[in-house]
C-alpha cells in the first residue's frame, strides 16, 4: 500500500501527472487528513490541482481512508513539528505495513525511526521510468516542470534525479 502525503499529490497535480499513480501496483490511499487539506481547503481556497486529486479520488486511483487514533497516532502526535496530516500519513502506513509517499526529510526521518519505508515524489518518478511505464524524456519533464511549479528539490538531488534516469538509456 501506498500512503500519500500532500506533497506529492500536490505536485504531480499541478503538472497534471497524477495519472502516472495509477500504473503502480499496489493500492494507493490517502489518509482523510491530507484529503482535507488538499481537497477541500484546495477547492474552497481555488487550487485547480485540488480539483485534479479529487478527480483521481473518484476515478479509483486513490481510495481515501480514515487513520485509527491508536496508541502510535497518539504517539507521534506528540511531536510538535509534525502536522495532523504527517501523523496520519505515519500512522496509516505503520498499521497497513505500507509505504509512507512522503518529501519533507523530517517526517522521512521520524518514518525511518519508527521503522516506516517511505518513498518521495521523484522516487517515483523514476521508479516509473525504470519500469518503461514513461519514457527517460517524460520523466525529466516531469521532474522538470513540478520544479517550476516550486516542487524542493536540492541542486545535489536534481543532478542525482537526472544522473539515474542517464542511466536507465544506457
Amino acid at each position: 500500500m501506498w500512503v500519500f502525503d500532500a506533497t506529492p499529490l500536490i505536485y504531480l497535480a499541478k503538472v497534471d501527472q497524477l495519472t502516472l499513480i495509477s500504473h503502480l501496483d499496489e493500492s494507493c490511499v490517502i489518509p482523510q487528513r491530507v484529503y482535507t487539506e488538499v481537497v477541500d481547503t484546495g477547492i474552497e481556497q481555488g487550487y485547480p490541482d485540488a480539483r485534479r486529486i479529487e478527480r483521481g479520488v473518484e476515478d479509483d486511483v486513490f481510495s481515501v481512508i480514515s487513520v485509527d487514533d491508536d496508541e502510535f497516532f497518539a504517539r507521534v502526535q506528540r511531536n510538535p513539528k509534525l502536522s495532523d496530516a504527517d501523523v496520519a500519513v505515519l500512522a496509516c502506513a505503520s498499521a497497513h505495513d505500507g509505504v509512507a509517499m512522503m518529501d519533507e526529510t523530517y517526517g522521512r526521518d521520524v518514518a525511518s525511526t519508527e521503522g516506516i519505508t517511505t518513498r518521495g515524489t521523484a522516487y517515483l518518478v523514476l521508479y516509473l521510468a525504470s519500469q518503461n511505464v514513461i519514457g527517460i524524456e517524460k520523466a525529466r519533464t516531469v521532474i522538470d516542470e513540478m520544479v517550476e511549479q516550486g516542487w524542493y528539490c536540492s541542486p545535489s538531488m536534481y543532478a542525482k534525479v537526472i544522473q539515474k534516469l542517464d542511466s536507465f538509456s544506457e
